[in-house]
Parts: structure tokens; C-alpha cells; sequence
């Protein structure tokens, strides 16, 4: 071999997958590391290595006795989010890819990053991350392995996921798993002084093979990027298996709602980055004795039940959050659940040893040190956090967090939520009168782009299922898996599917609807809807309430209106956009979603 790794090590002792072992000789020669260490998943690594990152001056620890066992990381300010045009996917055939992705010829594509990899860990360490993506022993649960060599990812990875010795007990049994490997690309020679967050942005590659289950990353030590059992395998991977096996991998949320007298339902939705998902997931209702809890706030994986209703469970162990905006005000679980063990990355740090980000108190701190480690102060013209600052912590810190959080079942869900920010003329909710008008609302998805992935934000731009960025194959096709989905199961056993938008302003640029806790308003009437408790009316794009629990609440009777209204020629230019927009898919669109823009029409 070219490096000095012992092979001989008593962790390889640990290893009976012969799958695994061949793949870790494969990589360890390529990116011939210094060192290699094979993560247990104890708390006890997760703390060593975050102390050893402190002594590096790569973590910040922060106040033990506001912030306990958290620490704050500033990145590269090149390196801050999710980096679309560098996302490929590369199945064989680039008609599978779709419009919506960026397409490689797999085989040039092994050839290029082989070429990146060659000696890429050279002066550094190569982790060893098992992991399970979902509840341990669960047939819903997937488990991979993440090769790493940025202790970011390896503490980000012991919170976001179930990971050591317990994932690779189920490797080392099935002798399978999903080969995630990732690299900061940046090498180190003997003289070299190390960077406090190395990456290599010229190089950036996020990269899929959706046939072999394999994914790539170099260059980029981002969340998004680098913990490769979040959207790269739980969603572009998971999409793709999920079409071949005759089930769903989402991006949702999951809820419990539980009424006064006790009775719980499961809702999944799916909305845009910045548009309430996580707010939602952990809601404090202003309905008097009704109660959400929280499943999961990102990804949801569906599949059918021995019953034939869809469950659902969450396959991420931890939070990985947008800071700025979140506060006791908007979302008091939330703070509840970084109060300690926590990870804030491109937050700002206070006099006192805490974290701070826009939004998350009215008054600003007189003083800070921001997200690029320079001073701040509140006349200041820079922000303090970057817009897409995060935090992770374990979802079992969370106040709401569900009983059935771990139950290997799932749950069974009642209720499909669909939704997108925009400021007029799409109304509160609606329900769609069928699972194909359900999948035309998900579709038809669109919002304003915000900072989680590079580019311009504030424009609008089309978001099926809120997949645009995470579908790993033609989006078409993607329709055409939730409509069969739909054929495949008995209607009474269908969850209904519902649209919303929060986002309505009225001319002053004010929201109507005030959003937050009473948003708890519309999951009582869907709740109540799936019960037959709770009344409709028609309308030419779905079922809107025929009234809603407003007691202890003052909206205009005029602004209520115009939160449901449905202007026939804005609408008639919606779907002429839509129209236009399906387009892109091709032949690979189905013919029912034009079907159902005709409908529509018909009835306008």
C-alpha cells in the first residue's frame, strides 16, 4: 500500500462485512490518509473530537453554563450552503436524470473524481462513520457508511443520525450498505499548517449514482454537502430506490396533532426552505387543549402498511436547522431543544460566551463577534449570522418530540400538506377533491428562493413537492411514482392532501394571516376534516373551509375574504404557467396533471 495505514488494527477486528472491507481498502488507497479511525458512536468520541477541534481553534466552546457541551464553527464564507450546480446525478441513462437535475456520464464522472480523490487526505484522518438512517432494527430504516475527513462531519453526523458500533452490527449481518465518501479536498504535507475550515471550492462535487447507491462529495465541508445521510442519501438516493420499490422519500415534516379528547393524528408537509416547516413541526397551538408533537421536522420516508395505509417515520435523529429568524417568539421548542449539546455554525458569538443571530431577540447586543469573526456592532451594515446559519441538536432534546419518534413502524398518516411562500392570491388552505388533484397541488408548487442554496434569493421560482433540489431522477417520472402510489391503494385508505400559504399580503406588505401558533387553526379544520366533522366549500382548485375556529382572534372580515378568494384571471395565468412549466418534463409528464389543469379551467 501507499500510506502507512495498519490494516492489522483491532478495529478492522470489528468489520465482517466483506463489502465493507473491500470498499475501505478501495478508498483508503486512494485518498491515502495519515491515520484511520473507525467511529463507536460513544458520547465520549463525540466529545473527544469536539475538544480536540477546540484546541485547533476550529470549534469555539461556548459558556458552559448558558450553553452547555455546545460549541460555535465559522466556515469558509465560500463554503455556506447547498451548491446546486455543483449537485450532479449520474445515472446511466441522462434521460433519467430530467430537466430539473445536472446530468454526468457516470463513467467520466468515476474517472474525474478518482482524479480528485488521489491522495485528497494526505496529513489528515480518515473517518470511518456507520449510520442508520431511520429507528434501529426498523424494515423502513436504511443503513450506509460515511468515509470522512472532517471532524465536522463526523460530531454533526453523531447528532443528525444513529451511528457506531449499532449501524455496523446491521452491516456486518446484511454484509450491505449505502458507500457515502466524502472529502474537504484539501491535503496536507508535513510542513503544512492547517486552515480552521479547509475546502476546496473550485472543486466542488456533490455526487450521485443512482443505480449503484453510491454517493460522492469533494470540496465542501457544509452541512448540506458533507453529512451525506441527510439529503444526498435520505433524499436524492432514497428518491430514486423509493421509485423501485414502491414507496416515498420525502421532504417533510411530520406532526402529531392531538385533539381535546385525546385523539392523535399524523400529518407529513412539505414545503420550500424558509417557508415554516420547522416552526411547524414543533408548533405551540393557540387552540385551547389541542397539542403538536414532533416526528421529524425535514425528511419523511412513506411507505404502504400490512394494513394499506402509508406510514411514515423519520430517518434523522437530529435537527439541522436555519437560525436566523427562530426565536422564543416564533418557535419556543426549537430554542428548547439548543438550550445545550448543541453545534451553531456561521452564528454570531456574544461577550459572553453565547450565540446570537438576527431575529432571535428584538433588542440587538451592543457588541458581537459575527460569523466571519470580526466585530459587530448594531449600527453595523453587515449581518451578524449568515442568512443560512444552523444549529444541529438531537431531536431528543426537543420538548414536543413524539412518543412514536422511534416506534419501527411509523406512523400512519392522515393528511398530506402541501405549501409555498407566496404573498397573493393563493388561498390559506384547500383540499384537493382527489389524490391526482393532490399530486397536481404538489406539483404546482412554487416560492421564493431564500439562502439555503447559493444564488439569488427572493425570486419565484417552481418547487414540486418541494423535491427541486433532492429528487435524484426525472421529475416527471417523480409525478408519475406518486400517482401510481395513489392507483395502488384502496381511496379510503389514502391520507387527504391539502394546500396552504401563510404568505398572503395585503397592500401595505403586511401578512393577513399571522402565522405561527395559529397556524394551528387550519391543522384543527384538517384534522376535523378527516373525521367529516368539519365543513367544505367547492371551488374551481380544491375545498376550501366553510368557516374556521378564528374565537380569540381579529382579522378583518375583509382581509378573511381575501385569504380564500379565487380570482378567475389570476388563476387563468397560474395555469397558463404551469402549463408552460410542465412542459420542461416532456414525455415523461403525466397526462393526468394536464387533465387536471383542464378541469380547473372547465370550472373557473
Amino acid at each position: 500500500m501507499e500510506n502507512n495505514v495498519d490494516t492489522t488494527s483491532v478495529f478492522y477486528q470489528k468489520i465482517t462485512s466483506k463489502k465493507l472491507l473491500k470498499w475501505l481498502k478501495e478508498c483508503i488507497d486512494l485518498c491515502q490518509p495519515d491515520k484511520v479511525h473507525l467511529c463507536d458512536g460513544y458520547q465520549s468520541e463525540y466529545e473527544q473530537l469536539c475538544l480536540e477541534e477546540a484546541a485547533k481553534g476550529s470549534f469555539i466552546k461556548l459558556n458552559k453554563k448558558l450553553r452547555p457541551n455546545s460549541y460555535l464553527v465559522r466556515s469558509n464564507p465560500a463554503d455556506v450552503a447547498r451548491v446546486e450546480e455543483c449537485t450532479f446525478i449520474c445515472s446511466e441513462k441522462e434521460s433519467d436524470a430530467g430537466p430539473t437535475n445536472n446530468w454526468f456520464d457516470p463513467e467520466r464522472m468515476r474517472i474525474k473524481l478518482q482524479g480528485f480523490f488521489r491522495g485528497c487526505m494526505n496529513g489528515r484522518t480518515m473517518y470511518i462513520i456507520p449510520f442508520c438512517m431511520g429507528p434501529l432494527g426498523s424494515s423502513l430504516s436504511t443503513v450506509g457508511v460515511e468515509i470522512s475527513d472532517s471532524a465536522y462531519a463526523v460530531c454533526n453526523m453523531h447528532i443528525m443520525t444513529r451511528m457506531g458500533n449499532a449501524a455496523l452490527e446491521l452491516i456486518n449481518q446484511a454484509d450491505n450498505f449505502i458507500p457515502c465518501l466524502h472529502s474537504v479536498g484539501v491535503p496536507l504535507k508535513s510542513n503544512d499548517t492547517d486552515v480552521k475550515w479547509p475546502c476546496c471550492p473550485e472543486k466542488r462535487h456533490i455526487v450521485h449514482f443512482p443505480e449503484s447507491q453510491e454517493i460522492w462529495s469533494y470540496g465542501s465541508g457544509y452541512g448540506g454537502n458533507a453529512l451525506l445521510g441527510k439529503k444526498c442519501l435520505a433524499l436524492r438516493i432514497a428518491s430514486a430506490t423509493a421509485r423501485r420499490e414502491g414507496w416515498l422519500a420525502e421532504h417533510m415534516l411530520i406532526l402529531g396533532l392531538t385533539n381535546p379528547e385525546g385523539n392523535k393524528k399524523y400529518m407529513a408537509a412539505a414545503f420550500p426552505s424558509a417557508c415554516g416547516k420547522t416552526n411547524l413541526s414543533m408548533l405551540q397551538t393557540t387552540v385551547p387543549n389541542w397539542k403538536v408533537e414532533c416526528v421529524g421536522d425535514d425528511i419523511a420516508w412513506i411507505k404502504p402498511g400490512p394494513d394499506g395505509r402509508l406510514y411514515a417515520i423519520n430517518p434523522e435523529a437530529g435537527f439541522f436547522g436555519v437560525a436566523p429568524g427562530t426565536s422564543i417568539k416564533s418557535n419556543p421548542n426549537a430554542m428548547l431543544s439548543i438550550r445545550g449539546n448543541s453545534i451553531f455554525t456561521n452564528v454570531a458569538l456574544t461577550d459572553k460566551g453565547d450565540v446570537w443571530w438576527e431575529g432571535m431577540t428584538e433588542e440587538k447586543p451592543n457588541h458581537l463577534i459575527d460569523w466571519k469573526g470580526k466585530d459587530w456592532y448594531p449600527s453595523s451594515s453587515t449581518l451578524a449570522a449568515h442568512p443560512n446559519a444552523r444549529f444541529t441538536a438531537p431531536i431528543e432534546q426537543c420538548p414536543c418530540v413524539d412518543n412514536e419518534f422511534e416506534n419501527i413502524a411509523g406512523v400512519p398518516l392522515e393528511a398530506i400538506i402541501f405549501g409555498g411562500r407566496r404573498n397573493s392570491d393563493i388561498p390559506l388552505v384547500r383540499e384537493a377533491n382527489s389524490w391526482q388533484q393532490g399530486v397536481f397541488m404538489g406539483a404546482s408548487i412554487s416560492s421564493e428562493t431564500t439562502s439555503a442554496s447559493s444564488g439569488e434569493t427572493g425570486k419565484l421560482r417552481h418547487d414540486p413537492f418541494a423535491m427541486l433540489p433532492f429528487c435524484g431522477y426525472n421529475m416527471g417520472d417523480y409525478f408519475s411514482h406518486w400517482l401510481e402510489i395513489g392507483k395502488g391503494m384502496k381511496k379510503d385508505k389514502l391520507p387527504k392532501i391539502y394546500f396552504v400559504n401563510w404568505f398572503n399580503k395585503d397592500e401595505k406588505g403586511n401578512f393577513i394571516w399571522p402565522g405561527f401558533g395559529e397556524n394551528s387553526r387550519i391543522l384543527k379544520w384538517i384534522f376535523e376534516r378527516s373525521e367529516d366533522k368539519a365543513e367544505a366549500l367547492k371551488t374551481a382548485i380544491g375545498l376550501i373551509p366553510k368557516e374556521l375556529d378564528l374565537e380569540g382572534l381579529t382579522i378583518k372580515p375583509g382581509n378573511l375574504s381575501r385569504l380564500f378568494q379565487v380570482k378567475k384571471k389570476v388563476w387563468q395565468q397560474e395555469l397558463k404557467n404551469l402549463r408552460t412549466y410542465f412542459q420542461t418534463f416532456g414525455d415523461h409528464l403525466p397526462t393526468e396533471l394536464l387533465k387536471e389543469i383542464e378541469k380547473i379551467e372547465k370550472q373557473l
